[in-house]
């Protein structure tokens, strides 16, 4: 593991720090920027040294594939063998946050390791607009997984990043708050119908209504072909309790529309039920709990539909079992 030789510098992203970030990955840097969904820690997607700087800084598995940002969907779709779900998909909801998983293209230029040894690559428009600015002013595409240690809780504010990788990165750019909260949702096109690989901030239901065809759902046996298919990630520290109807001696609760009621350490997704509030809640909420050294969360149930389904399958990973308990 290789750090930063310096401080990691956090800054607010204007037109100046925008040029400088850029400088900074285009010689094989590590910046973190926001997106709509939660921080990404980017590198040169096209340089092998940049993505092992990520995975070093990471401590990601290098099994685990990166996906690819780009400034807008024409650099994308030159990538990679888009079919007509892909292209249907791209036109409907990039800029956003949906993720495509698709055949590489014989020009492609992503690095394999980004890839992980596949011939598939995932790929990204994203709209926030400081991500946007930031790619196109660094001339390439760029890996950005979520800016946290591997297996951590991903980063919706500039401050979670500095606190899990304060020099191990070059540069932290602060756009606020993330709006969205829950990372991009991966289709895969790969010829046939589209699978899910993983849910996440745009709903099931709005693909589906597009493609006019039910998403299949990806086996997660074998190497993973998207980011967040492992079977324990974004996890805290502390155990979680899933479809928790009280709260124990001693646990903290996560609380949803108000269904844990009073505890002592308690902080409610959302009290008015909202599942677009409660997927933006939830990385910074579950920080906040873990932060305050319980041993134990016990989680509300959360209604399994729209946003509900990709806040299930971030809380079941962050319960599964670790591989080093």
């Amino acid at each position: 593991m290789s750090a930063s030789p310096r401080p990691t510098r956090l800054a607010p992203a204007d037109s100046e720090t925008l040029r400088a970030a850029a400088e900074v990955l285009r010689g094989g840097g590590l910046v973190a920027m926001p997106t709509e969904t939660v921080y990404g820690l980017a590198g040169d997607a096209t340089n092998d040294r940049a993505v092992a700087a990520i995975y070093a800084a990471k401590g990601r598995p290098d099994f685990n594939p990166l996906i690819a940002h780009f400034a807008e969907a024409q650099s994308a779709a030159r990538e990679a063998e888009f079919d007509s779900f892909a292209e249907k998909l791209a036109a409907a909801f990039w800029p956003g946050p949906l993720t495509i998983v698709a055949p590489v293209a014989k020009a492609c230029r992503v690095s394999l390791l980004a890839r992980a040894g596949l011939d598939t690559l995932g790929l990204r428009v994203p709209a926030h607009p400081i991500a946007r600015a930031l790619i196109a002013a660094a001339k390439v595409p760029l890996a950005a997984p979520s800016a946290n240690r591997s297996g951590r809780l991903s980063p919706t504010t500039a401050a979670h990043v500095l606190a899990d990788l304060d020099g191990r990165i070059d540069w932290i750019l602060d756009g606020g708050s993330t709006p969205l909260g829950v990372e991009s949702t991966i289709v895969a096109c790969l010829g046939g119908p589209p699978r899910l690989l993983r849910p996440g901030a745009l709903a099931r239901e709005r693909i589906e209504a597009e493609l006019g065809v039910a998403l299949a759902r990806q086996s997660e046996a074998g190497a993973p072909l998207a980011p967040g298919m492992l079977a324990s990630h974004y996890a805290p520290r502390a155990r979680l309790r899933l479809e928790a109807h009280d709260v124990g001696r001693n646990e903290a609760a996560l609380d949803f529309a108000g269904a844990l009621g009073v505890s002592t350490s308690r902080l409610d997704l959302s009290p008015d039920g909202d599942l677009d509030e409660a997927a933006a809640n939830l990385f910074a909420y579950l920080r906040a709990l873990d932060a305050g050294g319980a041993a134990r969360i016990a989680v509300a149930p959360i209604p399994e539909r729209g946003l509900g389904v990709a806040i299930n399958d971030r809380l079941r990973r962050a319960a599964a079992p670790r591989p080093e308990a």
